[in-house]
């Protein structure tokens, strides 16, 4: 059995597509504990055909990493995430903003804690739920940066934005995610021409606003809401990467406590979120239960993989998917408008995106990394 061992070797390899510190060269030996080694394979205790695949960490990785598995896990986590703007616009409809980011929390984290209870996912036959108490508080800060916060405020926003304009802005994650993973955490190092794409991203944020409009009033504290949302997701993502992606905790049990710690602080939260008059229907009650058990349940599962094999920056690219099922379930299902500068601002948004994540660069850059 082969496993990583934090303290052996002077090398940074990598444990599931990350980069980190906490990784170390291979030992041969197996692990006396827990707590330090970082294990290459991710067994469980139920049938195999419902186990996670094994995942395997050779020397250095580039960041994309995966096979057809892990491109099916982002492009459902896309589709699902990308549909759910329009299941926050029926609910609003029936419930406050607040309900339905309470219910989309709760139900995610009992949807993940069947999951991780039927499957019972284990690293190198550790504990299925990590024994140190520093990682639970890992867990609870990317459960309120990537969920109870931004839940909240694409909820409130939604209520004087269309869900096409959301799904559009939510469409800048990579861009926060950049930025903060560059000078917040310092895991990510951007050269010059992915800052020309960080600004081009801004730029494009510039052209959905549209700040040249008379009507912008009404809806800009909700597209700001929606940015700030975005934001929330780069602190995760790069906070993640620097503090729990070395750590020996199979995908579904990640999953399930980033949502779930979300859900425990819902939950201590119910007398001010979840108190107040309803007004269900089928639609309604449907749309709920879609966005909770698969936009904030399965597809979290399906995240994490993204993220462990492709890294955080190009996980994040998932905002690729999400904004076209946005826009166009809003326009054809909810006949929402769509001003001319919000696709024009998509599109100047992601190639902002490609130059971020060094997808494509200036010509003076791919000369000089020829040179080097």
């Amino acid at each position: 059995m082969r496993t990583l061992s934090p303290r052996a070797g002077r090398g940074l390899p990598t444990f599931g597509g990350f980069r980190t510190s906490r990784s170390g060269a291979l030992a041969g030996a197996a692990p006396a504990t827990y707590r330090d080694p970082v294990s290459t394979r991710t067994t469980s205790t139920a049938p195999a055909a419902n186990r996670p695949s094994a995942t395997t960490s050779a020397a250095a990785t580039a960041p994309r990493r995966g096979g057809i598995r892990t491109w099916a896990q982002f492009l459902a986590a896309g589709l699902v995430w990308g549909a759910s703007f329009l299941f926050m616009a029926v609910a609003l409809t029936g419930i406050s903003f607040t309900q339905v980011a309470w219910t989309r929390t709760v139900l995610g984290g009992l949807t993940l804690g069947l999951v991780v209870l039927v499957a019972r996912p284990r690293v190198e036959g550790g504990p299925v739920l990590p024994r140190q108490p520093v990682v639970w508080l890992h867990f609870l800060v990317i459960g309120v940066l990537g969920c109870v916060i931004p839940f909240l405020l694409f909820s409130w926003a939604q209520q004087s934005v269309t869900s096409s304009l959301a799904s559009i802005l939510n469409a800048t994650t990579p861009i926060m995610t950049a930025i903060i993973a560059t000078l917040a955490f310092r895991v990510e190092k951007l050269d010059a021409s992915r800052w020309l794409g960080v600004l081009v991203g801004i730029g494009g944020v510039v052209v959905i606003i549209a700040p040249w409009r008379s009507e912008l009033a009404g809806s800009l504290a909700g597209q700001l809401a929606c940015l700030g949302a975005t934001a929330c997701y780069g602190v995760m993502f790069g906070y993640t990467r620097k503090f729990l992606s070395g750590r020996p905790i199979a995908q579904t049990t990640f999953a399930f406590l980033q949502v779930g710690m979300g859900a425990a602080v819902m939950l201590l939260l119910t007398p001010l979120l979840a108190v107040g008059p309803v007004r269900l229907d089928a639609a309604i009650v449907v749309c709920l239960a879609i966005l909770g058990v698969l936009g904030t349940g399965l597809a979290y599962v399906w995240n994490i993989g993204v993220i462990r094999d492709w890294g955080p920056t190009n996980a994040s690219t998932v905002t690729y998917v999400t904004p076209v099922v946005g826009v166009v379930l809003g326009v054809l299902v909810l006949s929402e408008p769509l001003s001319w500068n919000e696709p024009v601002g998509a599109l100047v948004v992601m190639l902002g995106i490609l130059l971020a994540q060094g997808r494509v660069r200036m010509p003076l850059a791919r000369r000089s990394a020829t040179a080097a």
